[in-house]
């Protein structure tokens, strides 16, 4: 496939998963503070998790240039970008903040049964899959939060959830600067693997890679319903 065929593939994807019932159910759960507190922790597991993920892929890749865009992508996770001088677990950590929990709290956060299943799988899937079909499972989690794909059907992740926190627990974006920096930061992010997948998933791995990204949004759907079903559970 081209690149312009990748993305209508993936991006029919995603456009899919997020009309999909636990998407709708992930966003349809009244936000309050003890309720956000949980997708903030939840949160935390699965940004600390990517660094493993996207580690397995670089391992498992003979290809500099991959790698080279690997660690582009990851100073910008880790070390600083254009919205934060600390990486963007420093994000959720200010995040966090605005909804009662203190720093120790979100870094020691257990995972729901849902988040450890689904975080186990990427695991496998990016240490043990070729690091094309890892790779195609990274990369197209983030296209959930592009809003470029996703505008006409709400927006991506974290602009739809940030609309929840500022419209029902009247938040500010201040407030909010994981879902402010994620609303923009992934649209990045969504372009700059495409190269790669027209180039290094062709032949038999077209399938195989269409397959992984299809499985990563399966679990990241999971993901998504185990927090709405926590949240539930607070009633207030």
């Amino acid at each position: 496939m081209t690149e312009a065929e990748w993305h209508k593939r993936l991006g029919d994807l995603v456009r899919d998963y997020i009309r999909s019932p636990k998407l709708e159910h992930y966003f349809s759960v009244k936000m309050t503070k003890p309720r956000a507190a949980i997708m903030v922790k939840q949160q935390s597991l699965f940004v600390r998790h990517r660094r493993e993920c996207w580690a397995h892929v670089s391992a498992n890749c003979p290809v500099m240039a991959v790698k080279q865009r690997i660690l582009e992508h990851e100073y910008e996770e880790i070390i600083r970008d254009e919205f934060s001088e600390y990486g963007h677990l420093h994000l959720i950590i200010r995040q966090g903040k605005s909804v009662g929990l203190e720093p120790h709290e979100i870094l020691s956060a257990e995972p729901l049964l849902e988040t450890q299943a689904v975080l186990s799988a990427w695991s496998w899937m990016t240490r043990e899959l070729s690091w094309v079909e890892g790779l195609a499972a990274l990369t197209v989690t983030e296209w959930c939060n592009d809003d470029r794909l996703l505008g006409d059907l709400g927006g991506g992740q974290s602009t739809r959830m940030a609309k929840k926190w500022m419209n029902e627990m009247g938040f500010t974006w201040k407030e909010i600067p994981n879902l402010q920096a994620h609303s923009q930061a992934d649209e990045k992010h969504s372009d700059m693997f495409l190269p790669f997948l027209k180039e290094f998933a062709a032949g038999k791995k077209q399938n195989l890679a269409v397959q992984a990204a299809k499985d990563s949004l399966d679990f990241n759907a999971i993901f998504r319903a185990g927090i709405a079903l926590a949240q539930e559970k607070i009633l207030a």
